[in-house]
């Protein structure tokens, strides 16, 4: 592997002699014959180490080595000074300098400490390549697709990435809105700041306040220390509230407040403080008919819709089934020891057919249970599980395609919805959480879904 390497030193005659000592062992020499040179050619060339002098007219050793560690970090500098005393070597080490070496030099113990320094080089080379490559992967994890609807997702994505607005992601329940959350911060300008996820329908409505926005020690009941909210957690970086629709009205106005003028105001704390966070929120739910109903803030909704991004549906985009399908084989095989080469045709026809309730998160529960049941280096039909064969409730599509279209749409969709749970619940012998998360929701909102259907588990379970 050959690798580039800039000698910079005052005396042109040195300057040859090393590039006559290093060029036999697969080295490319540059030369600088002072600080501002060699700041030039490390702009202009792909260099792999520096050697300097310490002394030079104009910028000397330590002014280049300062201004280097400022604008190439990684690059490893090796010091060489005729004026070799402990007090230059520590404190050019301790300015960042790779390692030194006195003049006049042995040429073999100038190659040892190259060659250490080279191999120091490609070990943060490879290191940043795998980093680049994780990067990469962990971004193949979150947005896999190419349908149209698809590309409409990433095209918002990368228009409001850079900018500190606030975003609401609508879609069904395993759309995928967390995963394009992370996205959105990972590739914008907080990437470097905290990425704060809250789930406003998992925590207790006494609690919530407490969560967001911290508390004192004697607050409450069972407030035995400060609290530090999420908001705070999140100061410089990105709030993520999923199911922002869950929020109890009482606490809406105070997110409000949190959004509109960037301070909060912890339980039992009469003091004010001070974030900057951007905050993407999220739901499942119809925010203009919960407004309508009285559910939720109109003002709350309008400072949360600043740039709304829909999420498809897992059937509204299917030519993007069969790829995350894959991806999920690959890397969930992969964490169970097994290699997978794909999917036969059948079992893709099935998926296809398959009409997915709980969108991606549904499909990514099926392909990690192909994958365990699966003996042969193909998934196979028969390796997915049997609810994908099973009759689905019809689709609002298929009625008007047959010309049967509901007169009372709401009343078609409940019984929709109903079939759906009655359908979870079933294969899940009855139990309400494992049913809520076949389906893809919370289960807060499972039981409300219960109540508002009027549902009662006692009837159906086996």
């Amino acid at each position: 592997m050959t690798h580039n390497v800039l000698v910079v030193d005052d005396e042109p005659k040195l300057c040859d002699l090393l590039a006559s000592a290093l060029g036999q062992n697969d080295i490319v020499v540059f030369t600088a014959g002072n600080g501002l040179h060699a700041l030039k050619v490390l702009e202009a060339e792909d260099i792999d180490l520096v050697i300097s002098d310490w002394r030079m007219p104009g910028m000397d050793g330590p002014q280049l080595l300062a201004e280097i560690k400022n604008r190439f970090p990684q690059l490893p500098v090796i010091v060489m000074t005729a004026y070799s005393t402990v007090k230059n070597a520590v404190q050019s080490m301790r300015n960042g300098a790779f390692d030194y070496i006195a003049k006049p030099f042995d040429i073999d113990e100038l190659d040892i400490t190259v060659s250490k320094a080279l191999q120091f080089r490609d070990i943060l080379k490879d290191n940043q390549r795998m980093r680049a490559e994780l990067d990469e992967h962990q971004q193949i994890d979150s947005l896999v697709g190419d349908s149209p609807s698809f590309r409409r997702v990433l095209s918002a994505i990368d228009s409001v990435r850079e900018s500190n607005a606030t975003i609401l992601l609508t879609g069904e329940s395993g759309t995928g809105k967390e995963m394009v959350a992370r996205a959105i911060h990972k590739h914008g300008n907080r990437a470097d700041k905290p990425f704060v996820a809250v789930n406003c329908a998992a925590i207790p409505e006494g609690l919530l306040e407490s969560e967001m926005f911290g508390h004192r020690k004697g607050a409450f009941t069972g407030a035995v220390a400060d609290r530090v909210g999420r908001f705070q957690q999140a100061d410089k970086g990105t709030l993520f509230l999923d199911e922002i629709g869950e929020m109890p009205l009482a606490l809406q106005a105070k997110i409000l407040r949190a959004l509109q003028e960037r301070i909060i105001e912890p339980v039992g704390d009469p003091r004010e403080r001070k974030v900057d966070v951007r905050v993407i929120a999220a739901t499942n739910k119809n925010l203009l008919d919960a407004v309508a109903n009285k559910e939720f803030r109109e003002d709350l909704y309008y400072r949360l819709n600043v740039f709304p991004i829909p999420l498809p549906a897992l059937r509204e985009r299917v030519e993007d089934i069969a790829p995350l399908a894959r991806h999920f084989a690959h890397t969930l095989g992969a964490a169970a020891g097994k290699r997978f080469s794909g999917f036969s045709a059948e079992a893709l026809q099935a998926m296809a057919r398959y009409s997915w309730p709980g969108n991606i998160r549904e499909l990514q529960n099926c392909v990690e249970r192909a994958t365990i049941v699966a003996s042969g280096a193909e998934i196979e039909e028969q390796d997915l599980p049997a609810y994908l064969f099973a009759s689905q409730p019809t689709e609002p599509g298929a009625l008007v395609a047959e010309g049967s279209v509901p007169a009372d749409l709401e009343a078609a969709l409940a019984e929709v919805e109903k079939a759906y749970i009655l359908a979870a619940l079933a294969q899940s012998n009855g139990v309400q959480a494992a049913a809520a998360q076949l389906i893809g929701i919370s289960e807060r909102s499972f039981w409300y879904r219960l109540k508002k259907l009027g549902i009662h588990v006692d009837k159906i379970v086996r």
